[in-house]
């Protein structure tokens, strides 16, 4: 092996090493059974004690449901308000505002969450004393939070998917009669959808681990996993929240996997249908 496949493979080894020795450790100690993180209990441990009190703990379970419900609805908001924009910046060529649009819908990408957090604060406190609306800060308010950060991420993957996207299918629709909103349901979404649904997930996965933003917005009884986990953080690592990082850590690898092998089975199936059609042809 050349010097350079050493370095490669030492490169990819030590970055492996740094990024999940750290989170094996995490999911070692949750089956501790000292209260103490740091120090192993050779005499009782290995033991699920710290996972019956996390499924125990209400304060815990409440706050993962919670998360999980303003995720998905951020999500669902920043895909639909992101989509659009992605669409009409993608498509619409030059007109009056779209630098405007272009700036705005892009700024929480480079914009500090702390500035976001306390303009967001500032403007639901100004819109209470005006019209009465929101009523005090919770999950709505969280929610809107999420939404006006996350769609930035969807507009553009949106749009950076319709920059390379083939306009005479839309065209060639267009021609045979379909209307303009018939070509958008049946081609341009269709082909878009990958697209659509990464940026759902990652708005998803923004929302859920968001603890500045929230923690501006949020108010009485309305405080998401991250923020929880974050409070309990520095008063010192409790073991509940290592068996919960290491179920979350468990899901995710689930679903990663589960997905690698969905879009694995999906190209082999494509393949074997063109190489179907190319036999077929001749």
């Amino acid at each position: 092996m050349t010097s350079r496949g050493w370095f490669r493979n030492g490169a990819l080894a030590l970055g492996l090493v740094f990024l999940y020795v750290p989170i094996l450790s995490m999911m070692v100690f949750s089956f501790n059974h000292s209260r103490l993180v740091t120090v192993w209990d050779a005499a009782n441990s290995p033991t699920l004690k710290w996972y019956g009190e996390l499924f125990a703990s209400e304060q815990l379970l409440g706050a993962a449901w919670l998360s999980v419900r303003i995720a998905a609805m951020a999500a669902t908001g920043a895909v639909v308000l992101g989509t659009l924009a992605g669409l009409v910046l993608a498509r619409f060529g030059a007109f009056r505002g779209r630098a405007l649009l272009s700036g705005l819908a892009t700024a929480p990408l480079v914009m500090p969450e702390v500035i976001t957090g306390l303009s967001l604060l500032l403007l639901f406190v100004a819109l209470e004393q005006l019209t009465g609306w929101p009523e005090g800060r919770g999950v709505l308010t969280i929610t809107i939070a999420h939404v006006t950060f996350a769609l930035a991420y969807v507009t553009v993957v949106v749009q950076s998917r319709l920059a390379g996207f083939d306009d005479s299918l839309e065209e060639a629709a267009l021609d045979l009669g379909a209307r303009p909103a018939t070509v958008f349901l049946r081609i341009t979404l269709p082909l878009i959808l990958p697209a659509v649904a990464s940026g759902w997930l990652l708005a998803f996965t923004l929302s859920w681990d968001d603890v500045v933003i929230s923690q501006f917005v949020a108010g009485p009884g309305a405080s998401t996993l991250p923020m929880v986990v974050f409070s309990k953080v520095r008063l010192g690592v409790s073991p509940d929240v290592n068996a919960l990082a290491t179920l979350v850590v468990l899901a995710v690898a689930t679903g990663v996997l589960g997905a690698t092998a969905w879009s694995r089975r999906r190209e082999r199936r494509l393949a074997r249908e063109q190489r179907a059609a190319r036999g077929g042809g001749r």
